[in-house]
């Protein structure tokens, strides 16, 4: 994970000195986010398969039980406090509702109806919804490079899965609408969470707002839990839902949070435009489609916005990526 924002760092800070105004993303924060894009596009295989097999309110609620359970663990075994401070109480239950019911709600019911390829290109609008969410609340100053970056990349996306059932946008449409429901949660879950990831640290940050998801399905889980069908289900079904909670959730977040903590919210969020890719690599191999023409030159358009929104670029006084506070 690397060393996470102490305070005696983040205080150095000034809303005078932009944090990054002297470089791009350092290549530790490149490989986490290209990990977490690895197993982000994973993510949409499996989750495919998943709500396929089992109710979404029970995926949902196995998915953040587990999840909470190993962060409650990891709370207990780190220096510091385990519960968050009570100032903190109305953020944490906000981010993990964002995060919880309201994203994975939203996302495998709307995978139910929609497609793999649907869902990573939508959630490739994560940057630009960032972005413009950042802008409006002042907490980066617009930018005509970084919007064409962004621009660019969600083109990549887009020409990346022409070929993968855009043609049959209507026989999904409600499916899409429900998945595009579940991107603006993650937006807000992303822009919101980054002050919160400067203050509290990735783990405990992460930890307190995937908890706090799972306590928000609590009131549900006489109508979801079921234990037996759970213990009934093959090995398939089960592992799909360790990999949900285990990587999508744990390592993950982890992830995001780390990377939150590093650099802007926009430049972090940039690297969803490569599920798609990573998705459709993912789709070759394990289950054999070809690639095409689409991949190279949606890769490349990907590719270079991502390099254009991750170059330097001021930011807002006040809002430098790791100040305390910020936001």
């Amino acid at each position: 994970m690397g060393p996470r924002p102490t305070s005696s760092r983040l205080s150095t800070v000034t809303a005078a000195e932009p944090v990054h105004a002297r470089g791009g993303v350092e290549p530790g924060v490149i490989a986490a986010l290209l990990l977490q894009t690895v197993i982000s596009a994973g993510t949409f295989l499996v989750a495919k398969r998943a709500v396929a097999e089992v109710p979404v309110g029970t995926l949902m609620f196995w998915r953040f039980l587990v999840s909470g359970a190993v962060f409650g663990l990891l709370l207990l075994l780190l220096r510091g406090p385990a519960l968050p401070p009570r100032r903190a109480i109305p953020a944490t239950l906000l981010l993990g509702f964002l995060a919880g019911p309201l994203n994975q709600g939203l996302f495998f019911a709307g995978l139910q109806r929609s497609t793999a390829a649907h869902a990573a290109l939508l959630y490739a609008l994560t940057p630009i919804g960032v972005y413009l969410y950042s802008v409006l609340r002042g907490r980066e100053a617009p930018n005509a490079r970084a919007g064409l970056g962004l621009l660019l990349a969600f083109a990549g996306a887009m020409v990346l899965l022409l070929a993968h059932g855009l043609g049959a946008l209507s026989g999904v449409f409600v499916g899409d609408v429900l998945i595009l429901g579940a991107v603006i949660a993650w937006v807000l879950y992303t822009a919101e969470g980054k002050a919160f990831i400067g203050e509290h640290g990735p783990v405990r940050a992460t930890a307190w707002s995937l908890i706090a998801g799972a306590l928000w399905l609590v009131p549900a889980a006489p109508w979801v839990l079921r234990l037996d069908f759970i213990l009934g289900a093959d090995l398939a079904v089960k592992g799909a839902i360790l990999y949900l909670a285990l990587l999508a959730s744990v390592a993950s977040y982890l992830l995001w949070y780390w990377a939150l903590g590093r650099t802007d919210a926009s430049k972090v969020a940039v690297f969803s435009n490569l599920q798609p890719v990573a998705t459709a690599v993912a789709a070759w191999l394990v289950l054999g489609e070809s690639i095409g023409w689409e991949v190279a030159v949606g890769g490349v358009l990907v590719l270079a916005g991502v390099r254009l929104t991750s170059a330097p670029r001021p930011v807002c006084a006040g809002t430098s990526g790791t100040a305390l506070g910020a936001g």
